[in-house]
């Protein structure tokens, strides 16, 4: 390399962004990427794009399913109380399970991280995160970028992206159109917050002057590390029920909770009806009810609110439906009916008044 050459690379260093960083980053993941490997991938990272053989699998008509997320300003949350090993799971989570509910088995993750100055030991911990949701979810981690932003970003805070793609067999794709009056909703409980709803979260904690460092009586952790559990991964649960009963359908409870997001699923003319009775929510959501003075109805438009997952099955499925959680020893409510009905609202609660009390 020439003295020209050395002086031009040490100027873009002086402008805020280091190469030579983030190829120390791409060496210290590569074993990362690498655990996540599965049939169709070899996960191989450094090349222009990630390849995937869709063709070793086996399906007669496949359709692929896609999904794109971020995790919203629990990342101010991560970067304030210094934990960083999480955040990548629930980015992962958000893509994947939004893939599930339509019936699609992830296949493979890219993930963006963009940041103001790179911190490679900030980027490997949220890396290996996301190489773990993606163990979890079956999905290879084929590729990805890291963008170094001076300017766009203050310092070493960062921002995130997921992109996901699965492949379902297209008479197999979710939601069946014969969703009907007296079909059965069952909930399956979240691990919190997961990734949505965190604005609000943050008013609150900031508007009563507490830290994340906080352990409100009860806590078994502190604010910060409550806050941060991850975002619960469901595709290998709601496959094995695929396989082993009737779904009619799933819904991922993200933004807009219960309320915006089981209509997303719903043929026209009907309505779910929630019995608010008949599942618990964790202290942590009643806490957060109390400290922000936050009605019933938001909280469960805001917040999953304790059901991070939605299947609607017909009565007749409910018995194999039920036996093949306990196979799995999944914890689960029946929380709802669906019902003839137009117009708005397309869900009803009953209960609502006691809910989170």
């Amino acid at each position: 390399m020439s003295q020209q050459q050395k002086t031009r690379l040490s100027r873009y260093k002086q402008s805020g962004v280091n190469i030579d960083a983030g190829d120390k980053l791409v060496e210290k993941i590569k074993p990362l990427v690498k655990m996540t490997a599965r049939k169709g991938s070899d996960c191989d990272i450094g090349g222009f794009g990630g390849l995937f053989d869709i063709a070793s699998l086996g399906y007669k008509q496949p359709v692929l399913v896609s999904g794109t997320d971020g995790v919203g300003t629990k990342l101010k949350i991560a970067q304030a109380a210094n934990i960083h090993n999480t955040i990548g799971i629930d980015l992962v989570a958000m893509c994947v399970n939004d893939i599930v509910v339509q019936g699609a088995e992830p296949l493979f993750f890219l993930d963006y991280f963009a940041t103001g100055k790179l911190n490679i030991s900030v980027a490997q911990k949220v890396i290996k995160g996301i190489a773990i949701g993606c163990k979890e979810a079956g999905c290879a981690l084929i590729g990805g970028e890291t963008a170094e932003m001076p300017g766009v970003y203050n310092g070493e805070d960062y921002d995130l992206a997921g992109f996901s793609v699965g492949v379902v067999e297209r008479k197999k794709i979710l939601p069946h159109k014969d969703v009907k009056e007296g079909d059965i909703i069952i909930g399956l409980p979240s691990s919190g917050f997961h990734s949505n709803g965190f604005s609000l979260v943050r008013h609150v904690i900031k508007e009563k002057g507490l830290s994340y460092q906080y352990k409100p009586a009860g806590f078994r952790y502190n604010l910060g590390k409550m806050l941060l559990t991850p975002t619960r991964i469901y595709v290998k649960l709601c496959l094995y029920l695929i396989n082993k009963s009737e779904i009619k359908a799933f819904a991922h409870i993200t933004g807009g909770g219960l309320t915006d997001n089981i209509p997303r699923v719903l043929p026209d003319g009907f309505s779910a009806e929630i019995d608010c009775n008949k599942w618990n929510i964790s202290y942590i959501f009643k806490w957060l009810m109390k400290e922000g003075n936050i009605e019933p109805e938001e909280m469960l438009r805001t917040f999953n609110s304790g059901i991070g997952m939605v299947a609607i099955v017909s009565p007749s499925s409910l018995t194999s439906v039920k036996k093949a959680l306990k196979e799995k020893s999944e914890k689960y409510s029946v929380i709802g009916k669906i019902v003839k009905k137009k117009g708005e609202p397309k869900v009803i609660y009953r209960n609502i008044n006691g809910f989170g009390k």
